[in-house]
């Protein structure tokens, strides 16, 4: 019993602590991670990652946006 206790708390921590835009976003990019510096335009938001995150991972928002998954990766036409 101990032991399926100890498993299922495990289980729940992942959940709570997977993100939505750190998980299904692909590899964060140096733009991403980078914060921009004064005078440059903002980074743009993914509205679905931060929309799910809120929905279902609401605890763990706070990852996607220290790891900067939940930022819009550098588009190519982006200089």
């Amino acid at each position: 019993m101990r032991k399926l206790k100890h498993t299922l708390f495990v289980l729940i921590a992942c959940v709570l602590l997977s993100s939505c835009a750190t998980l299904f976003g692909g590899k964060v990019t140096e733009y991403q991670k980078t914060r921009p510096a004064a005078g440059e335009p903002q980074r743009e938001l993914r509205i679905g990652a931060l929309v799910a995150d809120i929905l279902l991972f609401w605890p763990s928002l706070a990852v996607d946006f220290a790891t900067g998954a939940i930022y819009k990766p550098k588009s190519a036409t982006t200089k």
